[in-house]
């Protein structure tokens, strides 16, 4: 196993219900190759556990093939060699033992498959055997829609039984410093811009000195996996995956408003509004209202985007351009992304600015707290980060510039004069400014900078003052 990186907090939760002795039942769940897994092995390696990955099989083979690993653990060759009749035996075959351990039952989902009945089963094991036992029992799943459905939703048979869940999502951009240490900080900008924050996506550039070279070796390539993940990823989680498919090509395309999905794609806005509301809950998409609205649910403003990177890029770049790649083109393709390369690393620039700023003010690097991060615009105007404190009255504004040339004063006053128009907080709020480029500064905005306490981000790395 690789160096393990991240997930901190995770742990840390898994960890501190383990020691508290309490028998558990914790739902891990999260998309494709997040690193539930990972996290789960990680947590469990010095410890007894079972670990039992479901497969699409039939019922009664899933039976047989979790009573070969518990026969493995407690190395019982009865129950290796005979199984357990029915589910509730091994409910019941825990119940006593009564050993502390923790029994991981990965890819939950593909039980339900099988078997629909298994969320009912489950939580009669849980209700009659495991609630009063040593056990830890945790259940894991990519598919979020069925994780939800099966344990989370009030309706669920599991539901009110957990003692804990974790929703595990994509890293932040900043974690990928740790992971890409000596790659500097365009290419690893280009990275998540290509794939997102999935680190086993993540895992195919590492170590790789051409970014591009890898590129073309993978989302371009017919045979690798990362060409056709995001078609295993939808259709695993969604009914009508062709109507979405439509719908977030229209995303990628730049078709934020309702009216253009509905134009791009030919669907009445019922729909649209129907498709995107479920593509939204799953995480996939998402709806962007000015930072500053008081009422975001009910914002007339709202813009709709594909949330994930990877999904984004695929999208905009390898199901449009299908056709050119099934015919073996991919210097056609690469030339066409090489082309829209400064608006890809413009765009992720925006987004990843709200990482780093937060990243510094987490570790106590900027003596301010912010609550709500986000875009602000209108009729015409807009700031690429807007961050609110609304218990101090404070408010920040930022823009992220990636262009060759240094960030001059022009910039800086034209962020104030558009600060003006921002309606929020009280009289006498207290303002603050950062900027971020690619290229630097002006030896001019270095000195208003000092003197105006003005935030300048290079990359992402914060400048001293002065």
């Amino acid at each position: 196993m690789g160096k393990f990186v991240g997930r901190e907090y995770e742990l840390d939760f898994l960890t501190r219900c383990w020691k508290g002795r309490e028998p558990q039942f914790i739902i891990v769940y999260g998309r494709r190759r997040v690193g539930k897994t990972e996290l789960l092995l990680q947590f469990s390696r010095d410890k007894p556990h079972i670990y039992f990955l479901a497969d699409r099989l039939p019922d009664s083979l899933q039976l047989k093939r979790v009573s070969r690993a518990l026969g493995d653990f407690f190395d019982d060759q009865l129950l290796i060699s005979r199984g357990f009749a029915e589910w509730e035996d091994l409910f019941r075959y825990l119940n006593e033992k009564q050993k502390r351990l923790i029994l991981i039952v990965d890819e939950f989902p593909y039980l339900v498959e099988a078997e629909p009945a298994i969320p009912s089963i489950f939580q009669k094991g849980w209700d009659l055997f495991l609630k009063d036992s040593p056990v830890y029992l945790v259940l894991c799943g990519s598919s979020v829609s069925m994780m939800e459905k099966a344990t989370l939703v009030y309706k669920a048979p599991l539901y009110g039984r957990r003692t804990g869940q974790i929703l595990l999502k994509a890293f932040e951009f900043q974690d990928f410093g740790e992971i890409f240490p000596q790659m500097d900080f365009k290419d690893r900008l280009l990275i998540y811009s290509i794939v997102g924050g999935t680190i086993a996506y993540h895992n195919h550039f590492r170590g790789k000195k051409d970014v591009w070279k890898t590129l073309e070796n993978t989302l371009l390539e017919k045979g690798h996996f990362l060409h056709q993940e995001a078609e295993f990823l939808l259709r695993e989680e969604l009914r009508e995956p062709r109507n979405y498919f439509a719908i977030l090509r229209a995303l990628s395309l730049g078709k934020t408003r309702l009216a253009e999905v509905m134009n791009e794609t030919g669907f009445d806005k019922g729909t649209v509004s129907r498709y995107i509301s479920i593509l939204n809950d799953l995480g996939l998409t998402i709806r962007e209202v000015p930072v500053t609205e008081k009422s975001p649910e009910k914002s007339r403003q709202g813009l709709y985007f594909i949330q994930d990177m990877y999904l984004r890029f695929w999208f905009e770049f390898i199901f449009t351009y299908r056709q050119q790649l099934e015919e073996g083109r991919k210097d056609v393709v690469l030339r066409h992304i090489r082309s829209e390369l400064p608006r890809i690393l413009s765009f992720a620039y925006e987004r990843v600015a709200r990482s780093i700023l937060r990243s510094y003010m987490s570790r106590g690097d900027i003596p301010h707290a912010f609550e709500s991060y986000g875009r602000w615009w209108k009729k015409g105007m807009e700031i690429d980060l807007v961050a609110l404190n609304k218990e101090k009255n404070e408010i920040l504004f930022g823009e992220a510039k990636w262009s060759r040339k240094s960030v001059s004063t022009d910039i800086y006053r034209d962020l104030k004069d558009k600060s003006l128009s921002v309606v929020w907080g009280k009289k006498g709020r207290k303002e603050h400014f950062c900027l971020f480029s690619q290229s630097g500064y002006t030896e001019e905005m270095r000195k208003v900078a000092a003197r105006e306490k003005v935030l300048l981000f290079h990359q992402d790395r914060l400048l001293p003052y002065g």
